[in-house]
């Protein structure tokens, strides 16, 4: 559990009747990282622009053909294989060439702690296929960073719409106003917000 996560929570639902009871829902469930900075960045691109259950049945595809998740066994993996897991020509090539960075050691990930949520996001989105939201993926999921607002999430937008606006369209302006209340806890908040969806947590 990260560290911030229980006081993040009492600060949200003194100040958010809405969070407040989007937490009593959540119950004990808390955000967790896996640990693995190459899994969580591939996991993310798999779940590109598709629903959670959709990206959770492509993933488990693609680890029963690469039961070794690592930057080689994708980088020097059969195409086929993968696309047969449900993949795009257009995924595949990019968990290629995220494969590629590792491999190369483009990056060093010890300093990734040192560095601003924001300069991380400019490092990731050198790679094919990492916009901004697969870069706000890492750094809630790995990096475990607690004030993360991925404003581009389908599934945010969604459970912003049903909880704070009659269900009614929202845009990003909005979101990003209303957030202000969820400062300096904003990747909590968002976690609950996606939980009141699903019950199936979200996690890459």
């Amino acid at each position: 559990m990260p560290s911030y996560w229980k006081q993040a929570k009492q600060e949200l639902a003194a100040q958010d009747d809405v969070m407040h009871k989007l937490m009593q829902h959540a119950g004990e469930a808390v955000l967790s990282s896996r640990g693995d900075a190459f899994t969580t960045l591939a996991r993310s691109i798999v779940g590109q622009q598709i629903s959670v259950k959709a990206a959770e049945s492509i993933w488990q595809k693609v680890i029963a053909e690469v039961p070794q998740m690592t930057a080689p066994a994708i980088y020097g993996g059969n195409i086929d294989l993968l696309r047969n897991c449900g993949l795009s020509q257009r995924k595949v090539t990019y968990l290629q060439d995220l494969s590629r960075h590792f491999i190369e050691k483009t990056w060093n990930e010890t300093t990734w702690h040192e560095m601003s949520d924001e300069a991380i996001i400019t490092q990731l989105i050198q790679v094919k296929g990492i916009g901004r939201w697969t870069a706000e993926m890492f750094l809630i999921f790995h990096m475990l960073r607690p004030n993360i607002l991925p404003l581009d999430d389908i599934g945010l937008q969604r459970s912003v719409s049903l909880h704070y606006n009659a269900n009614q369209p929202i845009d990003k302006d909005a979101i990003r106003k209303l957030a202000k209340q969820w400062q300096p806890w904003c990747t909590v908040a968002t976690w609950h917000l996606w939980r009141s969806l699903d019950p199936l947590p979200v996690a890459y």
